[in-house]
């Protein structure tokens, strides 16, 4: 008898830890346009898709989509090797920071969504990465 319940009270204890499931809010953040990102308080994180379209300095540059233009920085380890250009369709994942110029993104992740082909004479379209 005893075995039994301490057998049913450790079951009871497996299957409540299994059932466990984080409702908190996620690191990848809610997708937002940039427009949204220019007004979300510091601290959030968010992932906007569109455009690295130029450097400024340093771990900064331009992003841009369909809803205006912000300033990101991303880290040379964000980059992962990948040749990135403004034809170049990327998700960045990002904490809102505000800065002395304003918000801007502090990329933590970036995926390429699209890429254009680079493509002429003896060259072949370059394959989008998974």
């Amino acid at each position: 008898m005893k075995k039994t319940t301490i057998v049913l009270l450790m079951s009871a204890v497996h299957t409540s830890t299994v059932l466990a499931q984080f409702t908190g809010p996620s690191v990848a953040g809610s997708a937002v346009t940039v427009a949204q990102a220019k007004a979300a308080l510091p601290g959030r994180y968010v992932t906007v898709a569109g455009h690295v379209v130029s450097h400024l300095r340093e771990d900064y540059y331009n992003f841009r989509d369909a809803s205006g233009e912000i300033r990101v920085e991303i880290e040379s380890s964000v980059w992962q090797g990948r040749k990135v250009g403004p034809d170049t369709k990327v998700r960045l994942v990002a904490e809102v920071d505000l800065g002395v110029t304003g918000r801007n993104l502090w990329v933590k992740s970036l995926d390429v969504v699209e890429s254009s082909p680079v493509a002429g004479p003896g060259l072949e379209p370059v394959p989008s990465r998974p």
